[in-house]
């Protein structure tokens, strides 16, 4: 017998199968959700990225770039997911020494009915496979962590804020 989980996971009816929610009443809204990242290398390799000697060329630019992409592309992607007019996407890619390595912060902003926690995670994970890919000739041992929305905010179910 299948469990009603409808009222808790809005992307099952109630026999348990997936469906894309209707969210045609609800209001539209300023929306925004930054996601976060981290990549992590040998020190070696973030030295020579820094430095500039990727054999790839702009490594922060094309992560960058990409990251952009994904986000407007992210109901292509991820099955249940809205297409969204969104209206912002912001990609920053930070050096942390202590990684070694670097910090990838998204943030996505749009005017609808639902939210775009899901473009700013897609934005985050597509900017650090493509700094992977920029750099894989340098190590191969490059590890992607720690992906994981940050804040959001608008929208019926209200503001949320990582506490980290």
């Amino acid at each position: 017998m299948k469990q009603d989980n409808s009222t808790n996971l809005t992307h099952l009816d109630t026999q348990g199968h997936a469906q894309m929610v209707d969210v045609s009443a609800k209001a539209t809204t300023v929306r925004q959700a930054i996601a976060v990242g981290k990549v992590r290398m040998s020190a070696a390799t973030f030295t020579r990225i820094q430095a500039g000697n990727a054999s790839k060329g702009d490594v922060f630019g094309t992560a960058r770039l990409a990251g952009i992409m994904a986000a407007k592309q992210t109901a292509n992607l991820i099955p249940l997911c809205h297409p969204l007019p969104i209206q912002k996407v912001e990609v920053k890619i930070l050096p942390d020494e202590q990684l070694p390595g670097y910090q990838i912060q998204a943030t996505v902003k749009t005017k609808a009915e639902t939210g775009v926690e899901m473009e700013a995670l897609t934005a985050v994970s597509v900017a650090a496979l493509t700094l992977y890919d920029m750099a894989k000739a340098l190590e191969k041992a490059i590890q992607i962590e720690s992906i994981h929305l940050l804040s959001k905010t608008g929208g019926k179910s209200g503001d949320y804020l990582i506490h980290e």
